[in-house]
């Protein structure tokens, strides 16, 4: 059995985890190359490094001083807590990292609380020390009294600390007293983490995580419990419904650096790769087929909020897209079922109409723009939240909330949680800035991040996570502004845009395409109104003093998918294409929409 440890990394969104791995990787004298770019390596996917969020976990390893380190990177969104279970059931402990200014955070207490849990063994890193007005020993504090709260054993609150940037790519015992390189972190985690126990017995894997080549299909992924496993021999995979099948590992890889490294067996404690399971589904166990003895299945958040996804069937239809029939849509959404593990899809009455289970916009939204980019046009409607009927009372899920604001924006900021069914819980200063948080049904959190951002100036920090069921707050006001529709396709012009201004703020450029029933700007009063923009102007040999003044327009609003799922109101869709995103009412024709309304 070689020296093995195998560690999860956890910590809120932006805190710099990525780019320690990225220094870890370094540092085990793989990538060197890859320093003068300053690329990040592990976030390799677009959207990844677009947002600057990890959305898949992944696995890397690192050699150092004779021990062979499995690093498992998390994501640090609550709306990914499918990925975050059964990622942490391959790690003996966990690397806690916290921004030295900002400290702990409402979505690393939640990845932190299933690692406590689960009973991992913590090394805490406090980031990004090189800021200025930073204060590592209160956060330090700040973490020590979140691991009480959270209910941590007397083990897991002895635990060491590292301060340092990983930025600047140095970590220390002491953060006044910076080093030259972050192997402070490694020999923590050599010292602090314990080596997975070997079992001996029968072989068991639990499957937590898979991979796809388009050259053998799907790949397991897991942690070995207990036994040897050996390439070519005979397997049971145990499955959800309690049957078993018999099957051949054709390969058998580890993780070695970011890539695969063909082994011919692998003992308990390693994580490696199956080739040749078929049928499988997260969370089953491969055993012997003599004997099989299934582990515990990974228990799974349920989704708290839906949303309609449809297709394309706006006048603009097939103009961007490859993929555009109910067939195409159906099989991608089948196939992101199976790696997805938080998601549900079930099918209407409708033929072309699918509700989507996910656990909140933003894992949702992930979802949609990633369709997008592989060239499919679909339509999605408002998000909804899941109500449940429990004793017999309706209820809806709640989530804490936490904004963190100047103290001049503050009571702008409490009136309009308030006004949204919000219950302030506790405020507190910190450094002339306000540390508020609220429960605030999950309702009320859609669309409220612009308005905050608005108020505030830009200058609101806001997190939210989910909390639990609680019985129905009643009804909250959402968007009050009735919408600008467009009376009939063509061509928007910039005299038309220029003359109908007074009504409310656009959203579309001049000269772009719009179809009859499209939604294309928000009215300053509270009803919808049919306008017309493709009227241009009259050209007539008369000059007449003061008509041909310039056409001065304000610019558009330009919405991303987040904003405008978020906008939308219960008649509309957003049409998702992968050059454009234009919101529309559901029912296109004027007078449909009025005899439907009656």
């Amino acid at each position: 059995m070689q020296n093995i440890r195998n560690i999860a990394i956890i910590a809120h969104v932006d805190h710099g985890k990525t780019t320690l791995v990225d220094k870890m990787l370094m540092a085990g004298n793989l990538f060197r190359e890859n320093q003068s770019t300053g690329e990040l390596i592990l976030d390799n996917n677009d959207l990844e490094r677009e947002r600057g969020i990890t959305i898949l976990s992944k696995n890397v390893s690192i050699n150092y001083k004779g021990y062979k380190i499995n690093i498992i990177d998390t994501p640090g969104h609550a709306d990914f807590g499918g990925e975050v279970e059964r990622v942490l059931n391959m790690a003996d402990g966990c690397l806690l990292l916290v921004d030295a200014f900002e400290g702990p955070m409402p979505q690393t207490r939640f990845v932190l609380q299933k690692a406590i849990q689960m009973g991992l063994k913590p090394v805490v890193v406090i980031n990004k020390v090189d800021k200025p007005n930073c204060r590592p020993d209160e956060v330090q504090e700040m973490v020590f009294d979140l691991m009480f709260n959270l209910e941590a054993t007397e083990d897991q609150l002895d635990f060491p600390t590292i301060y340092g940037s990983a930025k600047q790519g140095w970590m220390s015992t002491d953060w006044r007293e910076p080093a030259n390189d972050i192997t402070a972190v490694l020999d923590a985690i050599i010292e602090y983490i314990p080596e997975p126990k070997t079992i001996d017995g029968e072989p068991q894997m639990l499957i937590t995580s898979l991979d796809f080549s388009n050259y053998v299909g799907r790949i397991a992924v897991g942690r070995v419990h207990r036994g040897t496993i050996r390439e070519g021999m005979d397997v049971a995979l145990c499955r959800r419904d309690g049957t078993t099948v018999r099957q051949r590992i054709k390969e058998l890889h580890t993780f070695e650096g970011m890539g695969r490294k063909r082994v011919q067996e692998v003992s308990s404690g390693d994580i490696c790769a199956l080739v040749g399971i078929e049928g499988f589904e997260i969370g089953d166990t491969v055993t012997m087929p003599d004997n099989p003895e299934p582990l515990p299945r990974i228990a799974i958040d349920e989704p708290t909020m839906s949303m309609t996804f449809t297709i394309n069937d706006s006048p603009f239809f097939g103009r961007d897209g490859k993929y555009v029939t109910s067939r195409h849509i159906s099989d991608r959404l089948t196939r992101e079922l199976d790696r997805n593990l938080a998601l549900r899809v079930s099918k209407s009455d409708h033929e072309d109409v699918w509700t989507v289970f996910g656990r909140g916009v933003l894992h949702l939204s992930v979802l949609i723009e990633t369709m997008r980019r592989e060239g499919y046009e679909l339509q999605v409607g408002q998000p909804q939240v899941i109500i449940k009927e429990i004793d017999g009372r309706k209820c809806e899920p709640v989530e804490l909330l936490t904004i963190n604001v100047p103290e001049e924006y503050s009571s702008k900021i409490i009136d309009m949680v308030t006004r949204r069914k919000g219950e302030m819980v506790s405020m507190a200063t910190q450094n002339d800035r306000l540390h508020i948080e609220f429960h605030i049904p999950s309702r009320g959190i859609i669309g409220l991040r612009n308005n905050v951002l608005t108020a505030s100036a830009g200058e609101a920090i806001m997190a939210h996570r989910f909390l639990e069921y609680q019985p129905w707050k009643g009804d909250i006001e959402r968007r009050t502004n009735g919408s600008l529709i467009a009376m009939e396709a063509g061509t928007a012009y910039a005299y038309a845009i220029d003359k109908l201004q007074d009504r409310g703020k656009f959203f579309i450029f001049p000269q772009e395409e719009v179809y009859a029933g499209q939604v294309v700007g928000e009215n300053a009063k509270d009803n919808d109104i049919v306008v017309n923009v493709t009227k241009s102007k009259k050209l007539t040999n008369m000059r007449a003093s003061g008509a041909d003044d310039k056409a001065r327009i304000i610019p558009p609003v330009v919405f991303s998918l987040e904003e405008a799922l978020e906008y939308i109101k219960e008649d509309e869709y957003v049409e998702v294409t992968p050059h454009h995103l234009r919101l529309r009412k559901i029912i296109l024709d004027e007078i449909e929409r009025k005899r439907a309304n009656r």
